[in-house]
């Protein structure tokens, strides 16, 4: 993990645990009774683990969203470069062939012409 994604992380999860335990300590010192007082705790824990929940789909399907579109820029990409290679490929096969075989003709008459 890059030192920033990893500082976010300890950022967010100081500031959960300090949400925490700020509600547990309000909580406690609340005038009422320990019932009513759990309730409240485990009403506000549950929304807070909605709120967890919620936000992890989101970034979820933030991350996905970008793989996808990279990965489509990827394969774009890579299809151009071997387009471009392909047909360099043919460029240069036709032009060698045909070099070749004016280079071999050279040859050949030379050749004729040393024998006679």
């Amino acid at each position: 993990m890059s030192k920033k994604g990893k500082g976010t992380s300890q950022l967010l999860a100081g500031l959960v645990t300090g949400v925490l335990a700020g509600l547990v300590v309000g909580l406690l010192y609340a005038p009422e009774d320990g019932k009513s007082t759990r309730k409240k705790i485990k009403s506000k824990a549950s929304d807070l683990a909605d709120q967890a929940v919620d936000a992890y789909d989101k970034t979820a399907s933030m991350v996905k969203d970008k793989y996808e579109e990279l990965s489509s820029k990827v394969k774009d990409t890579s299809d151009k470069v071997a387009t471009s290679l392909n047909k360099g490929y043919h460029k240069y096969k036709d032009q060698t062939a045909k070099a070749i075989a004016e280079v071999s003709k050279e040859i050949e008459a030379e050749f004729k012409k040393g024998k006679s």
